[in-house]
């Protein structure tokens, strides 16, 4: 054991303890390779047409959580009925976080222990979810709207799923590469011809070139994919931008503390 470090969250305390321990390198334990379409109507379509529902786990608390935010606002601020109040507020929030949680949990150990090849895309979340509003110069279009898609986007956790499939996949052996997005959504797995009228609707594909049709987020995907056996055709590799910090888990019984380089685009 290295440390114990003990915090308070939501009225509930944890002791997270640290442990250092040897290991082998891991081996696969699976052969298949996959391509990961996250988006907002499925939180992620496969290669092979499997897709996982969103949770929305913001979603379903959300009109309960602005109730009890608006009775928080009525009471006087730092009263003892605020704070009864604002620990209503915490615990919902932190019921919100908790489930997002383990939704995540479950569903990269599903993908990382099934597939030795995990291709996703090399989205930048924080460029997607920017604010709309403008300034008074030069105010913002549908304003509304984007307010929406970006609270969407924020309650599917697509960070947090990349850093745990990141992990995770190199737990079991695999490898995690992440490409570059731009018109996978747009281009024909089948004659290759790219263009934006090939996407009728927001989930219907059928390409203007040669007729052929999908679900858009599962020919993303499959788009995802072959970039993924290019790269690896190609050599061309880089290392992962951001942290790859595991979580303490006794079941895996690997170091919570080091981290595992492993090479993405």
């Amino acid at each position: 054991m290295k440390n114990v470090t003990v915090s308070q969250s939501g009225g509930k305390w944890f002791a997270s303890i640290q442990t250092q321990c040897e290991v082998e390198p891991p081996l696969p334990t699976a052969a298949a390779a996959i391509g990961i379409d996250v988006g907002i109507a499925r939180f992620a379509t496969m290669s092979d047409e499997i897709y996982i529902a969103p949770l929305n786990s913001f979603k379903k608390h959300q009109q309960r959580l602005a109730r009890y935010q608006r009775r928080m606002s009525h009471k006087v601020k730092f009263s003892r009925n605020w704070k009864r109040a604002k620990a209503r507020v915490q615990k919902i929030h932190t019921g919100i976080a908790n489930a997002r949680k383990d939704f995540l949990h479950k569903t990269t150990t599903t993908i990382s222990k099934s597939h030795a090849l995990v291709c996703i895309e090399d989205v930048q979340i924080r460029n997607m979810s920017t604010s709309s509003k403008g300034n008074s110069e030069q105010p913002g279009k549908r304003v509304s709207q984007k307010t929406g898609l970006n609270r969407a986007i924020l309650d599917q956790g697509w960070g947090e799923f990349r850093r745990q499939l990141a992990y995770k996949v190199a737990w079991n052996g695999g490898l995690l590469l992440a490409v570059p997005p731009h018109h996978t959504s747009q281009t024909c797995p089948a004659c290759g011809h790219v263009s934006k009228d090939n996407r009728q609707t927001q989930s219907t594909f059928l390409c203007v070139d040669c007729g052929y049709e999908n679900n858009a987020d599962v020919v993303g995907a499959i788009n995802i994919l072959a970039r993924g056996h290019r790269v690896l055709a190609c050599g061309e590799m880089a290392q992962l931008g951001h942290s790859m910090k595991q979580e303490p888990t006794e079941a895996t019984g690997k170091s919570s503390h080091s981290a595992v380089g492993i090479p993405v685009l």
